[in-house]
């Protein structure tokens, strides 16, 4: 028969081993920076060479490079005239005409045939007096959601190693020539 004793040692360091897993009420996360910026996208149509900021650079075989494929677009893979990758404005309010504070950089393709998706890729390029650096963006765009998060996977110079949450909101559209994206960053690890 074992001494009750070792027994009572045993239960102690169990309930300390246990109770060291779990440290109890994890904390609450809150916000280290928060920023709200408007993207901008034109998408090259066939007409509009001199505004365009986007164009398609695959299509399935049933579509063609200056229009979307119909059926929800899938198989559009949309990246800019300029760099092979979309180029389009930032601005700190919903007006296509303000002063750009950086550009958006990167591509989107649409992934899935029976809805309005994309899979979202790209950065934002800051050069002015406010911010300096990128921010790195990367998720699913499920865009019929009126609001939905992409991840914030990192960013350079003001921006290093920020990670976070972009809540993303279709602002306005015209058909499929043009789009304006609200997005809703919030940093919730800043170096």
């Amino acid at each position: 028969m074992k001494s009750p004793i070792s027994f009572v040692i045993f239960v102690i360091f169990l309930f300390f081993l246990v109770s060291s897993a779990y440290p109890g009420m994890k904390r609450q996360h809150y916000p280290c920076k928060n920023l709200v910026f408007y993207f901008h996208d034109v998408i090259y149509n066939g007409k509009n060479a001199n505004n365009a900021t986007d164009a398609i650079v695959g299509a399935p075989q049933w579509g063609n490079l200056t229009i979307l494929a119909d059926k929800f677009h899938f198989g559009n893979i949309a990246v800019s005239v300029i760099r092979a990758v979309f180029d389009d404005p930032i601005t700190l309010d919903n007006n296509f005409h303000s002063t750009p504070v950086g550009r958006a950089q990167g591509m989107y393709m649409y992934d899935t045939k029976n809805t309005f998706t994309a899979w979202l890729a790209f950065s934002f390029v800051f050069n002015s007096t406010e911010h300096k650096g990128t921010i790195n963006f990367i998720g699913a765009d499920p865009v019929l959601v009126k609001s939905r998060d992409i991840s914030v996977v990192g960013g350079t110079r003001d921006f290093f190693m920020h990670r976070g949450i972009a809540t993303i909101m279709t602002d306005s559209y015209e058909g499929d020539v043009y789009f304006r994206l609200r997005v809703d960053i919030k940093f919730y690890e800043c170096w």
